[in-house]
């Protein structure tokens, strides 16, 4: 024992003479000169505490930090790294914080509940849209007593423009949370909505909110809510309505601008007067498979561009909503994709802004079922098998690790869905997969409980932001709370 004092003592003058002296053995180290930049780079962010001008939400709809981490090593493979150095836009963010997003009712929450937290400053019951938790989910008779004013609403109403993008349905949760106060999030178009209710559909809800000037822009998909099931769209699509209205044309002939397609979307003037697009009957496309549409950057794009004609600025709520759906369907090539879709939609907004003016928050409203298995060696493929740890070098060894019953497995599964190996009796096996067959784009991610299709979970999200105020998003936050973030940067003096 006495011997291994001495020899601590000694270990430790001989560290304190080292941090004395102004050197460290390790300081030629690249891992320990990088963490020496970051610190300097870090200590020089100061808080902005001027007025916001404009205020952007983007929402990556279910990429909790789980779906985060196989987007960053997805895009960075695909650069040709190993993937987990990568750093996304977004990630490049100063200001950070975790993100709890049950709903009143709910531990694992809805899209619905979550947007309304972010658009309106209070969480409420999962499924219901604009309104608190005192409306039961479907109860048309309660919207009034229970509605919420949105950011929208607020901002809007002192001076200034609104939009929301979405690559879902316009009428969709989370967009819809932005602009519309619903009993149920299903109440797309007046089809869905109960005899006795009152509550205009979500669809309408949108068009009188751009005829009022609440919604200046409003871009995504959607467009069989807003056509009677008599009328086909530009694509031979029928519609849903059943009181024979054409919202659309009765947009247009307010002085609405309109657009279908990617072709008609450049012929859009962005000089602020409002505009409204309808790129898909239901959703738009994956970003995998995307044809005759803009994309999600493209689409913010033009969105900042028409916005910015405003002097008093602009509010703008963007969703990336498939990158949901993608999961729902145990996809994870259409996940990443869209993941990565998503981070050029942040690059576009960040060098199209001045974070001097400009609030910039990047979100998700919940996470996936969605899990890693180990232990991979670096650069293995994140949407497929997972390769051996290389115990002489870097990359992994190239060959697959294999479970106990002798078959590979993939980096990524999840918890539940179609990809489940047990059938509904609770029997099954595992198939055996190649390398080949797990990277391919329409790989189904193999699951553990069998469900219709994969399911939300409740874990923590991320935040991260920039701009006026973004400071005060930091530590662990209630999903509500970022709302109060935007106001306080859009009120401040």
């Amino acid at each position: 024992m006495k011997r291994l004092l001495i020899a601590s003592t000694a270990l430790s003058l001989l560290g304190g003479a080292a941090l004395a002296g102004g050197h460290v053995t390790q300081e030629k180290n690249e891992w320990y000169k990088a963490a020496q930049q970051e610190l300097k780079a870090k200590m020089a962010v100061a808080p902005i505490t001027s007025k916001a001008k404009n205020i952007i939400l983007l929402i990556a709809d279910g990429n909790g930090v789980g779906s985060n981490y196989a987007t960053r090593l997805y895009q960075g493979q695909q650069k040709g790294g190993y993937g987990d150095e990568n750093v996304m836009f977004k990630e490049q963010l100063p200001h950070l914080a975790l993100v709890k997003t049950y709903n009143t009712n709910a531990q694992t929450p809805d899209s619905a509940g979550t947007g309304t937290a972010m658009h309106s400053g209070v969480k409420t019951k999962a499924g219901v849209v604009g309104v608190d938790e005192t409306l039961n989910r479907g109860d048309c008779s309660a919207v009034a007593s229970a509605r919420v004013d949105s950011i929208a609403e607020i901002l809007s109403g002192q001076g200034k423009a609104v939009g929301v993008v979405s690559t879902a349905r316009l009428t969709h949760a989370t967009p819809a949370s932005a602009y519309a106060h619903a009993a149920d999030r299903n109440f797309e178009d007046d089809s869905k909505l109960p005899e006795d209710c009152t509550t205009p559909d979500i669809a309408s809800q949108l068009i009188t909110a751009m005829d009022k000037g609440i919604v200046d822009l409003a871009m995504g998909g959607g467009r069989r809510h807003f056509l009677p099931k008599e009328a086909t769209d530009e694509e031979g699509k029928n519609g849903k309505r059943t009181d024979g209205k054409n919202l659309i044309e009765t947009a247009r002939s307010s002085g609405v601008q309109y657009a279908w397609d990617d072709v008609s979307a450049k012929r859009l003037k962005l000089d602020g007067s409002p505009i409204l697009a309808l790129f898909e009957s239901s959703h738009m496309k994956y970003e995998h498979d995307r044809t005759g549409e803009p994309s999600l950057a493209e689409m913010t794009e033009k969105a900042i561009k028409a916005l910015s004609n405003d002097k008093d600025g602009y509010f703008l709520s963007i969703e990336a909503g498939r990158v949901d759906h993608a999961s729902h369907d145990s996809n994870l090539h259409r996940t990443v994709t869209d993941g990565v879709a998503f981070d050029e939609v942040v690059r576009v907004a960040m060098e199209m802004t001045s974070p001097e003016d400009t609030l910039i928050i990047v979100t998700a409203d919940h996470e996936h079922a969605l899990a890693f298995n180990g232990y991979c060696g670096r650069g293995t493929p994140i949407t497929g098998l997972c390769y051996g740890i290389n115990a002489d070098g870097e990359k992994h060894t190239g060959e697959l690790n294999l479970a106990n019953d002798g078959k590979p497995y993939s980096v990524a599964t999840f918890a539940n869905g179609i990809g489940s190996i047990l059938s509904e009796g609770g029997q099954g096996s595992r198939p055996v997969v190649t390398q080949d067959e797990a990277v391919d784009p329409d790989y189904v991610q193999q699951a553990l409980i069998p469900l219709d299709y994969e399911t939300h979970s409740g874990e923590d999200v991320a935040v991260y932001a920039r701009g006026p105020w973004a400071h005060l998003l930091n530590g662990t936050v209630e999903q509500n709370f970022i709302f109060h973030v935007m106001m306080q940067a859009a009120h401040s003096h």
